[in-house]
C-alpha cells in the first residue's frame, strides 16, 4: 500500500464488523431495514411539507432541511457499510473516505445550526406569539437555512484541508465501519495536533455557540410556561416544544461525548456503538419523533390518505358507470 514513509496510502480497510462474521446477515438485515424507513421517513416527510403549503411555516422548513440533512447522513454511510458485510476485501479508496467524511460533517453540522433555528423559533412562538410574524419572517427563515448550509461546508472543507497533510505509513485497517477523523489519527504516522486541535475548536465553536442558543431559547421558554395561568396553555406549550427538546437532547449528547470527551483520540473501542447512534439512529428517529407528536403533520397524512383512498374508489366507480 505505501512505497516509503511520505507515501500516502491509497485504499483503506473498513474492519468495523469484521469481528462478527457469524452475525453479518442479521446485520445486514437490520441496517438495511435502518436505512430504507430512514429514507422513506425523512424524504417523505421533506415531500410532504413541500407539497402541502399548509406547512409552508419557518418550523416546517427548517424541520424539512434537517430531515434532508438525516437523508444526507444516512446516505453517506449506509450503502458502503452494507456492501462491506459481503465484500471480501473491504476497502475505500482514500478520496472515498474524505467523500464519505465531507458528507457526513457537513450533514452534522447543518443539523446543529438547523436545531438551534428551530430552537429560536419557538422561542419567538411561545415567548412573543404577538411578533411572530414580525421577528420570524420568511426572509430570516431563509437566511438562517442558507447560513446552516454554508456553515455545514466551511466546517467539512477545512477539516478535509487539513487530513491531506497527514501521511498514513502503518497499517491502512480503520477500525470503524466508515472514515471517520479520530480512526484516522490514529492511523497517521505524522502527529496530528494539529488536526485534533483545529477539530477541537471548529467542531466546539459549533457546539458551543448552537447549544447556547438552544439553552437560552428554552430558558426563557421555560419561564415563560410556567408563568402562563392557564394549565392548558402550559399543556400545549410544552407539547410543541417536547419534540426539539427530546431530538436536541439525543442529538447534542451523543455528539458531545463522540468528539469532545477527554481522551478521545485513545478511546476507539467505544467510537462504533457510539457513531451507529449518532449517524444511523438518530436518522431514523427524528422523522418519528417530529411526524407522530405534531398534530398538523398527522391531520396532512390523513387528509391525503383520504383523497387516495377516495380517487381509488371513484376509480372503481367510474368504469362500472360505463
Amino acid at each position: 500500500m505505501t512505497v516509503d514513509n511520505n507515501s500516502l496510502t491509497t485504499e483503506f480497510i473498513l474492519t468495523g464488523f469484521a469481528n462478527h462474521p457469524d452475525l453479518k446477515t442479521l446485520l445486514f438485515a437490520v441496517f438495511s431495514a435502518i436505512y430504507l424507513i430512514t429514507m422513506v421517513g425523512n424524504l417523505g416527510l421533506v415531500a410532504l411539507i413541500y407539497m402541502e403549503r399548509r406547512l409552508h411555516t419557518p418550523m416546517y422548513i427548517f424541520l424539512g432541511n434537517l430531515a434532508l440533512m438525516d437523508a444526507c447522513c444516512s446516505c453517506a454511510i449506509t450503502p458502503k457499510m452494507l456492501e462491506n458485510f459481503f465484500s471480501e476485501d473491504r476497502t475505500i479508496s482514500l478520496y472515498e473516505c474524505m467523500a464519505q467524511f465531507y458528507f457526513l460533517c457537513l450533514a452534522e453540522t447543518a443539523d446543529s445550526f438547523l436545531l438551534a433555528a428551530m430552537a429560536y423559533d419557538r422561542y419567538v412562538a411561545i415567548c412573543s406569539p404577538l411578533q411572530y410574524h414580525t421577528m420570524m419572517s420568511k426572509k430570516l427563515c431563509i437566511q438562517m437555512t442558507t447560513e446552516s448550509y454554508i456553515a455545514g461546508n466551511i466546517h467539512p472543507i477545512v477539516e478535509v484541508g487539513l487530513l491531506f497533510r497527514l501521511t498514513f505509513c502503518g497499517s491502512h485497517q480503520i477500525n470503524h465501519f466508515f472514515c471517520d477523523v479520530l480512526p484516522l489519527y490514529r492511523l497517521s504516522c505524522v502527529d496530528p495536533y494539529i488536526n485534533e486541535l483545529m477539530l477541537f475548536i471548529m467542531a466546539g465553536s459549533v457546539l458551543n455557540f448552537t447549544v447556547a442558543v438552544v439553552l437560552i431559547s428554552y430558558f426563557y421558554i421555560l419561564f415563560t410556561i410556567f408563568t402562563m395561568k392557564s394549565k392548558e396553555g402550559r399543556g400545549k406549550a410544552l407539547s410543541t416544544c417536547a419534540s426539539h427538546f427530546l431530538s436536541v437532547s439525543i442529538f447534542y449528547g451523543s455528539l458531545l461525548f463522540m468528539y469532545t470527551r477527554p481522551n478521545a483520540l485513545n478511546e476507539g473501542n467505544k467510537d462504533i456503538l457510539v457513531a451507529i447512534f449518532y449517524t444511523l439512529i438518530i436518522p431514523l428517529l427524528n422523522p418519528f419523533i417530529y411526524s407522530l407528536r405534531n398534530k398538523e403533520v398527522i391531520n396532512v397524512i390523513k387528509r391525503i390518505m383520504k383523497k387516495r383512498k377516495l380517487c381509488s374508489i371513484l376509480k372503481q366507480v367510474s368504469p362500472l358507470e360505463k
